[in-house]
């Protein structure tokens, strides 16, 4: 998959595509949906499939201090969207003035000039240009004029967990937040995974026995609620069940809040400065202050072997 950034990377002789253009924060099973009927549809009329998305997220940009927080960082969205077959991902920097142009002018020199559509997918609610001006119905009569067709994909609407909510972003926010993670999972299609550097924390998690990897988020990341979990932890390569605690660490009156992973039944993993990821499969149980470092190591001992059993691979 080819990916570019900025319009000055496509190459020339690129040829005609299926676009779809969109955050894809998560790239969740809405998302799947319109990319994978890109990339299907641009089998059928001989193009080839292109995804175009933004950085930073618009919201940061036309409401400076409110952008969302991330279901997946810009490159996690690039390698889900390559392993749906796409051929090319677009990422636009979006800035102020790109914010002020037309919905006609984002037509004209993204769809039309630099990647010569030939049909455009889109979820029924898509928005574009100058203060969301744009919408399908827009598009479609652009397209008319400019050699295009544009086709709308309905969102399937998910089960109970979000009360017949179609697929969305906000939604999967809602449920990250409150901490259901079966829920995430079921619009996602997988666990739900927070990235960024390990660094030195107190490592009290060392002197109790259970050596935690303290990961400094991804700027904006979405964090599960405080509490305990079971997931896996994967650093170079590798993914290991995992324990992980989210919180303030409240029995040793912490104040700054953390991800910790601690990798079950591995010893001497030195994971400074590397990069890692967390994925999050199931709740254990709330954030809790203990009146004794052994009432947190019995419930620490708990929370590892539901974890291990949760974790455990046929």
């Amino acid at each position: 998959m080819q990916r570019w950034h900025g319009l000055e990377e496509i190459p020339g002789d690129w040829g005609r595509s299926v676009v779809t253009i969109g955050s894809f924060d998560g790239v969740h099973r809405g998302h799947q949906l319109i990319i994978n009927r890109v990339v299907e549809l641009a089998g059928e009329l001989g193009a080839r499939s292109v995804v175009v998305t933004f950085d930073p997220h618009p919201s940061e940009v036309v409401r400076p201090g409110s952008h969302p927080p991330l279901l997946a960082p810009q490159p996690r969205r690039a390698e889900l969207v390559e392993q749906l077959g796409v051929d090319a991902v677009l990422v636009l920097p979006f800035t102020a003035e790109f914010s002020k142009e037309s919905p006609e002018y984002f037509v004209r020199s993204v769809l039309v000039d630099a990647l010569h559509a030939k049909a455009v997918v889109e979820g029924p609610n898509f928005r574009f240009g100058h203060r969301a001006a744009g919408d399908v119905g827009l598009l479609a009569e652009l397209g008319r004029a400019d050699d295009f067709t544009v086709e709308v994909v309905d969102l399937q609407v998910r089960g109970a967990a979000g009360d017949g909510e179609p697929f969305s972003s906000s939604l999967c926010r809602r449920l990250v937040a409150a901490g259901d993670l079966a829920g995430v999972a079921e619009i996602l299609g997988r666990p739900h995974r927070v990235e960024g550097e390990v660094v030195r924390g107190a490592q009290r998690g060392r002197e109790l026995g259970y050596p935690t990897a303290n990961v400094d988020t991804v700027a904006h990341s979405a964090i599960p609620a405080d509490g305990v979990y079971a997931g896996w932890l994967t650093a170079d390569g590798e993914t290991m069940p995992a324990a992980i605690s989210v919180g303030t660490n409240p029995t040793f009156d912490g104040t700054h809040r953390t991800v910790e992973a601690y990798a079950i039944d591995r010893v001497g993993l030195d994971l400074y400065g590397q990069h890692v990821a967390v994925d999050f499969l199931a709740w254990l149980r709330g954030m809790e202050k203990f009146d004794s470092i052994e009432a947190l190591l019995e419930r620490m001992a708990e929370d590892v072997k539901r974890a291990r059993d949760l974790t455990e691979r046929p």
